[in-house]
């Protein structure tokens, strides 16, 4: 989450480009993969994912508090090994984005250094002042410690959806009370270094599809983001695709009454030769047969 707060107030964005049917970012490298995302969902949905035991096996799953910068909030959380989701209940944020129906996508680089490559595509594509900004964490002990350097695309209004780019910063590996892994390269500011391994522990493994219903005017402004962090971008009748190699995200256009997070496709560790549903609220976790499950959120 964290970043998302920061689009209400923001200094407005630069020249929009022209875009393509279909089109890859011009730089040389991909710079940028999916993190995370998150949805805000009802009330009645969200507390079924706290109090859910079947999610407890299924996947690396927790219910925690943070406090990063001056903001603090409850999230619920499915981990995998390089990507996750984090989900929150009608009200649980500041703001606009404690409305029903708001969402997020985070992407991250896998080498130091590269998030200023991105700032600087951003700015090769209009975006004269991209919003950069430094997020801390408190670890419960008052002591702040440096998280990510981020970045995202200032916009003056926004209906419900938003994206930033971010790179861990090496104060924060360093700090034992992270609990993340040693470096396997120079310069690894990975998702895989960054996420527990408990993932192995359980059925799930990783997110490959996030379905977003998003306005067109919310997804016209995260675009350039996506371009300048080389991703690849398909347009498709209603709305865009953006695939980093191993998620993703698709964006279906649509108004704004019917905006959020629709669904979560994951493979698994291994294959199940079974299909289990499971009812958690307003939404439906299908698991199996094979080695994927795949999460639908119904609006209530």
């Amino acid at each position: 989450m964290v970043a998302s707060v920061a689009f209400a107030g923001s200094a407005q964005a630069g020249a929009q480009t022209a875009r393509h049917a279909e089109s890859r970012a011009s730089a040389d490298d991909q710079l940028l993969f999916y993190n995370h995302s998150y949805g805000v969902l009802d009330r009645e949905t969200a507390d079924a994912v706290e109090n859910s035991q079947f999610l407890r096996e299924f996947g690396a799953f927790e219910v925690r508090t943070t406090t990063g910068g001056d903001l603090t909030w409850k999230g619920r959380y499915l981990y995998g090994s390089q990507t996750y989701v984090e989900l929150f209940g009608a009200g649980d944020l500041p703001g606009q984005d404690a409305n029903f129906g708001s969402s997020a996508v985070a992407y991250s680089p896998e080498h130091e250094g590269d998030l200023a490559k991105v700032t600087e595509g951003l700015k090769e594509r209009g975006v004269e002042k991209p919003d950069e900004f430094l997020q801390t964490r408190d670890f419960g002990d008052g002591v702040r410690v440096p998280w990510f350097n981020g970045v995202q695309i200032p916009v003056t209004a926004y209906d419900a959806f938003g994206s930033w780019a971010m790179e861990y910063r090496p104060e924060y590996f360093a700090d034992p009370r992270s609990k993340t892994g040693p470096a396997s390269y120079p310069g690894d500011v990975s998702r895989q270094r960054y996420l527990p391994d408990t993932y192995k522990d359980h059925l799930m493994r990783d997110l490959t599809r996030v379905r977003f219903a998003v306005t067109e005017r919310d997804l016209e402004q995260q675009l350039p983001l996506y371009e300048a962090g080389g991703l690849d971008i398909r347009h498709v009748k209603g709305g865009v695709l953006v695939k980093d190699g191993l998620t993703t995200v698709q964006f279906d256009v649509v108004p704004a009454d019917k905006v959020g997070l629709k669904q979560i496709t994951m493979a698994l560790n291994k294959s199940v030769d079974y299909r289990h549903t499971e009812r958690i609220g307003n939404s439906t976790l299908v698991v199996g047969p094979g080695a994927r499950a795949v999460w639908t959120f119904d609006k209530p």
